[in-house]
């Protein structure tokens, strides 16, 4: 695979295109997700790092814990739903019609908060499609109206950008869907090599205008942004926007030869070659996301799929697996079975029960469950979910087939049906489990929003002095069913009321640790310990030390938190991976 391959554009260059760093703005963070209570508690199995740890299924441990919370939080401000139209280009110039749709990826990155959710394109697409609008319609309130509906949106950002040959300026209005109130324009300008700066500070005009509350100064909000090049950026955009695949790998390998780090065009380009059924090099763009991308599990989900499509069953479940570690999805389970059927593993009868439990309605789950209880040796288990399939699905021609070859080899092995246990039934073809393709984070994040919503303002109605603990207390909750995301939000509003808690600065430094952040989880560990010696931030630092491969300064650290806690089963773990030299470290709960 290329990365530093040539490129000819096809297209009229910009003649002010620069070619220096850009400013522009973080993306926004990635939240897990949670879904909503089947009928009870359970169990979940989740991997870290390979080892089976079981936990309790966070997601619906949390709902559960805060069932009164987010009742009580049901009339309180919550998170609401934006959509950002392409916009209008008013230059009449060639070769600026690709910063149409630049502006709802850049917006839209900047005002993923945690209050915000923003449509994707390939939702405003498909509700475009649904509804016969052209995606370039210049469109009516009335159509706006009618795609709010269809969206579910309580704003749409819509704009248009001008450009004289010396000043590119942009404008935008808001158009709030419950008070059905279009704003005054909010105008940006500035030279056309800083596009990116010009959308920034658009964003921050559009966050004072839907948040209120909003309080970031304007030079800080632009200045958090991390750099990328504009170049990189415009073969982004017209990547995302070719019609063809060829045309579109080509844009995006462009923007990857650029800039290698640059994860959306990765991602893109990753998704564009598994579309293409090229699952080789999808396998290769996927693997090249970092830990800390906000797409790294729905990559990890789609590696999964290419790797299986690929017959690489191990490598699967081991993506499978990244990706439940953060967003356990009923589909991801399910997959992490049938990766491990493929593997003649009988654990997959374990993610199945599972997949079954959380979501019983869907007849694929029980009919793996059957496949993989049938392996087992359980024929009467597997008779069971194949009635269950069937109840659900009556002309599912597999499961019917699975069922009458299971009832004719009982028959033809045991002539006394009163006496069923005597049976020895001879083997039968057992069909393929079946695999899940569809993932759906966005619905997952938007109901974590809503959780994190509810927290906020559960413990708003505290007193004051109680706030700091209650914050604490649920980050330990989240921390300890493996919400790192969720942990870490909630340590960070702990210690914005409470700066000088160790506990606090420790127990974010183990959230970060988990999301894979091994610098920032380094730098909240050690300034827990300039407060006070912490065991916690000592164990901490020890897997960041293994992360660096550096296992001398791994055991020291481990050293002194066994001064602190000597009896510590994290320690005695944490000391087998060190005195193993050929053992990755990984973090763990």
């Amino acid at each position: 695979m290329r990365r530093n391959c040539a490129w000819v554009p096809s297209q009229r260059p910009i003649p002010t295109l620069p070619s220096q760093p850009s400013a522009n703005p973080a993306a926004g963070v990635a939240l897990h997700s949670i879904r909503s209570p089947s009928h009870s508690p359970f169990e979940a199995t989740v991997y870290n790092g390979g080892t089976l740890n079981p936990l309790r299924y966070w997601i619906l441990s949390a709902l559960l814990l805060l069932l009164p919370a987010i009742a009580a939080a049901q009339g309180a401000p919550g998170t609401e739903t934006v959509l950002v139209l392409p916009f209008d280009n008013s230059t009449h110039q060639p070769g600026l019609e690709w910063i149409s749709e630049a502006f709802p990826e850049v917006l839209g990155q900047r005002l993923n908060t945690q209050s915000l959710f923003l449509i994707s394109r390939d939702d405003r697409q498909y509700a475009f499609d649904r509804m016969g609008i052209p995606v370039n319609l210049h469109a009516s309130r009335a159509t706006l109206y009618r795609i709010a509906a269809q969206l579910d949106a309580d704003y749409i950002i819509l704009g248009s950008f001008s450009y004289d040959g010396q000043t590119f300026t942009a404008r935008a209005q808001v158009l709030d869907m419950k008070a059905l109130r279009l704003s005054p324009d909010q105008v940006e300008s500035g030279p056309l090599g800083d596009l990116i700066g010009v959308q920034t500070a658009l964003a921050w005009d559009v966050l004072r205008l839907t948040r209120p509350s909003f309080s970031e100064p304007r030079q800080a909000f632009l200045q958090h942004a991390p750099a990328i090049r504009l170049d990189a950026f415009e073969n982004f955009i017209r990547g995302v926007l070719a019609n063809g695949t060829a045309e579109k790998i080509r844009y995006l390998k462009a923007a990857v030869a650029i800039d290698p780090h640059y994860a959306q065009a990765i991602l893109l380009l990753a998704k564009t070659s598994f579309a293409a059924h090229d699952y080789e090099q999808a396998a290769l763009w996927f693997a090249k996301l970092p830990p800390t991308d906000p797409a790294f599990s729905e990559a990890n989900f789609l590696l999964g799929l290419s790797e299986y499509h690929l017959g690489h069953f191990e490598k699967s479940a081991a993506a499978f697996k990244a990706t439940a570690e953060r967003v356990p999805l009923t589909e991801v389970l399910n997959n992490i079975g049938v990766a491990e059927s493929r593997r003649g593993r009988h654990d997959a009868v374990e993610y199945f029960q599972k997949a079954v439990q959380v979501d019983p309605s869907d007849p694929d789950y029980h009919f793996n469950l059957a496949v993989a209880l049938y392996r087992k040796g359980d024929i009467t288990g597997a008779q069971r979910q194949l009635r269950e399939t069937l109840s659900r699905r009556p002309n599912d021609p597999d499961a019917r087939s699975f069922q009458e070859a299971l009832a004719a080899s009982l028959s033809a092995a045991n002539p006394n049906p009163s006496n069923p246990a005597a049976a020895h039934p001879s083997a039968v073809s057992v069909p393929i489990t079946r695999i899940k393709r569809n993932y759906d984070e966005s619905s997952y994040r938007q109901l974590a929003l809503q959780l994190q919503n509810a927290i906020d303002e559960s413990i708003g109605k505290a007193k004051p002095s109680e706030r700091p603990a209650l914050r604490l207390e649920r980050a330990r909750q989240f921390l300890a069913t493996g919400a790192a995301s969720e942990a870490e939000s909630q340590f960070r509003e702990s210690l914005r009321q409470d700066p000088q808690n160790s506990g606090a600065l420790s127990g974010l430094a183990r959230a970060l640790l988990l999301e894979n952040k091994f610098p920032e989880a380094r730098r909240q560990a050690t300034a827990a310990l300039a407060l006070e010696p912490n065991a916690e931030a000592y164990f901490v630092l020890a897997r960041v030390d293994l992360a660096d491969h550096d296992r001398a300064a791994a055991q020291r650290n481990l050293q002194a938190a066994l001064n602190l806690e000597p009896d510590s089963e994290e320690a005695r773990a944490l000391q087998q991976e060190i005195q193993n030299p050929s053992g990755e470290a990984a973090p763990t709960r």
